[in-house]
């Protein structure tokens, strides 16, 4: 099991969480579409040759953002990530994908 998390704008929020968990993210036993969100602020600096999706390349730029983390399986982390990029508006989104340890009590 893995845990992903990204971080996305707003307007986009839904949209991405659908892709993802259409491609298999976010379920936990017998639910899906599981996942925690919390709106913070974001960071960046656009450099020349990128095509920034907010904001100009060469200034400094704050937006609001919502980190969202869900569980993916194994088998499915890859195509979760591929959903991921897919839907997601930022030509380099940011995101993180943790392994998970299978501990039985």
């Amino acid at each position: 099991m893995y845990k992903l998390c990204f971080y996305v704008p707003e307007a986009h929020l839904e949209p991405v969480k659908k892709a993802v968990f259409a491609a298999g993210g976010g379920r936990i036993g017998r639910y899906d579409s599981c996942c925690w969100q919390v709106l913070g602020q974001g960071q960046f600096r656009a450099l020349e040759g990128s095509q920034p999706f907010i904001g100009q390349v060469g200034s400094v730029e704050q937006v609001a953002e919502w980190k969202v983390e869900m569980v993916v399986a194994d088998e499915l982390i890859h195509d979760a990530v591929k959903a991921l990029k897919k839907s997601h508006p930022y030509e380099t989104p940011a995101f993180d994908v943790w392994r998970l340890s299978d501990l039985q009590f």
